[in-house]
């Protein structure tokens, strides 16, 4: 058998959430199937630890695709050439993106509908890309998989597709996430704050993230508070526009916030397990990968009542109106007091437990066999 897979996000250092759940999914099918022949398609020449296995045939085609005009030639072109000359039994693409039409079998993997449900989210360009394609690309799969029983509900209603088409597989969290000692942490601490207790925002920041609530809601938590906590803010700015701008330049605390950009996995689990919380206050998402490691770290977790946060944490985080500065400072004080932190940790190591990559690679095989069972 002979499965051609979309890999054009591994990229070494720059691994995003759809990335992780590319990495970590194929390393293992493609251990656990050395039986099976797998055409990986990259953008750009890959890096020698994504090829996981003999069983790999990397392959590079063109152009980088980084932007919606480059997507269009890539995805319509280059993979739909590749289909052609490689004939596989199967294209599998983890970030949803397929030529149209497609004559290969194929599964599809949707995160989620962001983009249908507000227009500001993402970069106009990307929007209008998004908005026309991806209900093509999801009637033309053959199946679909997502990671979340929330994504799997908008996808059916917003797409009109049958929910009996759509597979839950839902996502893993990084081994790196383990808890650490108290000295590694007050190290941690030392190095990244002087020694001081700090909350952690980690994302790119996109809007619908929603720094701009938590650095309202930073505000307000020291005012009521005089603490000296910081606030750790991981993640690069591809959005720094209103309210987000004006809202850190008029900050009494500002000094308070702590911008450290991109962090390699290591540096950033230790960086999660020296957290007195994690506040991942996001107005749309279709898992939350951070609510997980957070989780694996023995770190409490804040986060929103809305769209799939409230299905991946259950009782094991303090849930907030994203949408009210208030909520979120009212749910930091909380999180300061030892018997609720202990409680959240204690309820995160056993929520965390229903997910592993190992568990989201099965369920995405069994999706994978689904496709070629209707062949």
């Amino acid at each position: 058998m002979r499965i051609a897979v979309n890999t054009r996000l591994l990229i070494n250092s720059k691994l995003d959430g759809i990335g992780w759940f590319t990495a970590e999914t194929m390393r293992i099918i493609v251990g656990n199937h050395p039986d099976v022949e797998f055409i990986f398609f990259f953008d750009r020449k890959p890096d020698p630890h994504f090829i996981f296995g003999p069983n790999v045939t990397p392959v590079v085609l063109c152009p980088q695709a980084r932007h919606p005009l480059l997507w269009y030639a890539y995805f319509q072109w280059s993979v739909a050439s590749a289909l052609r000359r490689y004939h596989p039994d199967l294209y599998l693409t983890p970030d949803g993106y397929m030529p149209l039409p497609c004559t290969t079998p194929t599964l599809a993997v949707v995160h989620d509908l962001n983009f249908e449900h507000d227009d500001s989210y993402l970069r106009p360009s990307h929007q209008r890309y998004m908005k026309r394609y991806f209900p093509r690309f999801a009637h033309g799969a053959s199946r679909l998989a997502t990671v979340s029983e929330y994504s799997k509900a908008d996808i059916a209603a917003t797409y009109g597709i049958d929910s009996e088409a759509i597979d839950v597989v839902y996502n893993g969290a990084n081994s790196h996430y383990t808890p650490r000692t108290a000295a590694q942490q007050e190290a941690t601490r030392l190095r990244l704050t002087a020694g001081q207790p700090f909350f952690l925002f980690v994302s790119t920041i996109l809007k619908r993230k929603n720094l701009h609530g938590l650095l309202r809601a930073f505000d307000l938590y020291k005012e009521r508070t005089a603490a000296p906590d910081k606030l750790v803010v991981v993640g690069n700015r591809a959005w720094w526009q209103e309210p987000l701008r004006s809202t850190y330049e008029t900050m009494r605390h500002r000094a308070d916030v702590v911008f450290i950009g991109h962090a390699d996995v290591g540096y950033l689990a230790d960086i999660m397990a020296a957290a007195r919380a994690l506040v991942y206050p996001s107005f749309f998402e279709g898992f939350g990968i951070p609510i997980i490691e957070a989780f694996s770290a023995g770190t409490p977790v804040i986060t929103s009542n809305v769209t799939s946060m409230p299905e991946i944490a259950a009782d094991a985080a303090l849930l907030i109106d994203p949408h009210s500065p208030q909520s979120i400072a009212d749910a930091m004080q909380l999180a300061t007091q030892p018997e609720v932190a202990a409680n959240l940790v204690a309820k995160g190591h056993k929520q965390v437990a229903h997910y592993s990559w190992e568990r989201t690679a099965n369920l995405l095989w069994q999706s994978m066999m689904k496709v070629l069972d209707r062949q």
